[in-house]
């Protein structure tokens, strides 16, 4: 454990940074779900959620909370999912 005030501080930093970037993380794999759920359900709101995860996506790799090649990764699968289904619809 940290003895240094400073360390002490940093400590108390790193685990509130920590909760609140894994409630982030959270939150994209939630988003990432309902929006697979909504184009494999055939959804009538697919355009409204996929904008809305990609734009939580892109914050997420903004912030350096995820990687920027698992930012493009997560946008390609998601785009390439929409395009077979409304090409199988």
């Amino acid at each position: 454990m940290a003895n240094h005030k400073s360390a002490l501080k940093a400590h108390r930093r790193n685990v509130k940074t920590r909760a609140h970037h894994r409630e982030l993380r959270r939150r994209l794999r939630r988003a990432l779900k309902a929006a697979r759920v909504a184009v494999d359900g055939g959804d009538a709101a697919v355009a409204e959620k996929l904008r809305g995860t990609v734009s939580l996506i892109d914050k997420l790799a903004g912030k350096g909370i995820i990687h920027g090649n698992a930012a493009a990764r997560y946008k390609s699968r998601l785009s390439r999912r929409a395009a077979s289904a409304s090409a199988a619809a």
